[in-house]
């Protein structure tokens, strides 16, 4: 096998990787959705064993592919005979990596941490009087708050993709947060939270989990004013 062909190989799993993503986004909403209709569903639990499921999974495919990148750049391209050992190497080292892996760490994974955080959040919502204190409010300031909460700080518009900072609890859009964090590394500087005010100094995609509880409320208050 070429090392052209093992490439191709990679780009095909992290494609993989994409859709799983995807996939255990569905998941959430559909446990969400549960919540809602019947706080208590077994079903919930069932879902938050095929999010972990789907974690393990791309764990998996991210050591899988980090090992086969290590073993590739360690052949010589004027040795193609050392390719015929590549494979052999590749599921040693994999072995060994899976081997030392805990299931514990799983929760860490940001899509499981996302999970059982919006669960959290339905769950409490659940328990709430939709009415409480809603005539107290003056309606003006409601929609006021709302929006302001919708925006993001980076691009100043209405967030997409929500994503919540575990570290300051604020909230940003997916794409713009994301390019922030990658143009700082690439400077080698700290990307600090842009919240005006916030003394975090440094956000890192691992402090980012998606927020399904604001986008639903995002995409609630579009169909209402529409």
């Amino acid at each position: 096998m070429s090392l052209k062909a093992v490439d191709g190989i990679l780009s095909s799993l992290k494609s993989c990787q994409t859709d799983l993503g995807t996939g255990m986004d569905i998941v959430t909403d559909v446990a969400m959705d549960l919540v809602e209709a019947e706080e208590m569903n077994p079903g919930i639990k069932e879902m938050e064993a095929m999010i972990l499921q789907c974690a393990k999974l791309d764990r998996e495919i991210n050591y899988f592919v980090d090992i086969v990148q290590q073993a590739t750049a360690e052949v010589n391209h004027n040795q193609p005979e050392a390719m015929f050992s590549l494979s052999a190497k590749v599921k040693e080292r994999f072995a060994e990596r899976i081997a030392q892996l805990s299931n514990a760490d799983l929760n860490n994974h940001q899509k499981v941490a996302a999970f059982k955080e919006n669960i959290k959040n339905a769950l409490q919502q659940a328990d709430q009087d939709p009415a409480e204190g809603i005539e107290e409010l003056d309606e003006d300031i409601a929609v006021t708050q709302s929006q302001v909460n919708f925006t993001c700080p980076l691009t100043q518009v209405e967030m997409l993709n929500p994503m919540k900072n575990k570290k300051c609890n604020h909230h940003y859009d997916e794409e713009a947060i994301l390019s922030l964090i990658k143009t700082k590394y690439s400077q080698k500087k700290k990307c600090r939270c842009p919240v005006v005010g916030c003394g975090n100094g440094d956000v890192k995609e691992s402090d980012l989990i998606p927020d399904h509880m604001l986008r639903r409320k995002i995409q609630n208050q579009k169909i209402a004013t529409k």
